[in-house]
């Protein structure tokens, strides 16, 4: 039995795939919410309770990815958006996630609207020991920052390490050397991704390429390419919304005129027109790369940022195309 709980709570001012994420959420969680109440899902051994663990969860699954190695055999954590085989802004949660978000001692979400469900589910559990980082407001970012995709942007999870450490510490002050070094570990494993990064802006600097959606545009930024897809269009297939004829023109032009180096697309997310675009750049011999909102299995964060610069790299060099890692 489904219950249809959308009306108490207003969508109707965010993007539609943005608005349909939230509405496909705020369902799952009407059917949580009887869960809660009739004592169903996880058990309070599943949840880590009784363990000694400190309870945490990622509202996506690169930050719980994070979260997991700063924290070590000292947390349990778990992710409401693991699958990187599905459209992140379609999914639905299980009715576990609720009941961990309501048992968590720490939470860490994106903000910028793309994981605004979070807010709901805490708001139902309220809680004065639950600590939440909200990574736009941990980078200081406004709220009309455009791309929410704040994971890929090289300073984010460097920022999130050092504030883990703060937080994880205040809640088991005798484990803050563990978690201190445990950052200092992450730290040290990310600079294979950001020397490459270094090295790719210099070896091809503002070389030009084209993309479906903005969700790799921070680190497309940091490599120092030059993006040459109208913001228009990227903000437009992002939303679910049509992009304007001239913005597709354009994006047709850069791809059988061979204007671009390398198209990358968000593989998680395709419709008709990115279908179109994708079969445009390979009959053009334009290198595809497809790249994940959701951090993929097999992958830590730093691997899979890693894998997904390489990528870009032998489409750049090799005129390899990698549509999946």
């Amino acid at each position: 039995m489904r219950l249809d709980l959308v009306s108490l709570f207003d969508m109707t001012s965010a993007p539609p795939r943005l608005a349909s994420k939230g509405r496909a959420l705020v369902l799952a969680f009407g059917i949580t919410g009887v869960c809660l109440l009739t004592g169903c899902g996880a058990s309070l051994s599943r949840l880590g309770i009784g363990s000694g663990k400190i309870l945490a969860v990622g509202a996506e699954s690169q930050y719980a990815n994070v979260i997991a190695q700063i924290g070590g055999s000292y947390v349990h954590v778990d992710a409401v958006e693991s699958n990187p085989n599905i459209d992140p802004h379609d999914f639905e949660a299980s009715p576990t996630i609720a009941q961990e978000v309501a048992t968590a001692r720490l939470v860490v979400q994106n903000g910028l609207g793309y994981d605004s469900y979070m807010e709901k589910i805490e708001a139902a559990s309220p809680s004065s020991s639950r600590k939440v980082i909200d990574v736009q407001r941990l980078l200081h970012l406004p709220g009309s920052t455009r791309n929410p995709h704040l994971w890929y942007k090289p300073q984010t999870m460097p920022a999130l390490g050092r504030r883990l450490v703060v937080e994880l510490s205040a809640i088991q002050p005798s484990h803050a050397a563990y978690f201190q070094a445990n950052d200092q570990r992450f730290e040290r494993s990310l600079q294979p991704w950001l020397a490459g990064l270094r090295q790719f802006r210099g070896a091809h600097p503002h070389v030009p390429v084209a993309t479906t959606e903005p969700v790799a545009d921070y680190m497309l930024e940091a490599a120092g390419v030059d993006n040459r897809t109208p913001f228009s269009l990227q903000a437009a297939i992002m939303n679910g919304t049509d992009p304007s004829p001239q913005s597709v023109t354009i994006q047709r032009r850069l791809l059988s005129r061979d204007e671009v180096d390398a198209f990358v697309y968000n593989q998680q997310v395709t419709d008709p027109l990115t279908e179109s675009f994708i079969k445009l750049a390979e009959r053009s011999g334009v290198p595809v790369v497809g790249v994940y909102e959701t951090m993929p299995r097999g992958y830590d964060y730093q691997s899979w940022m890693l894998a997904e610069l390489e990528a870009l790299q032998r489409a750049v060099t090799e005129r390899v195309s990698t549509r999946r890692l």
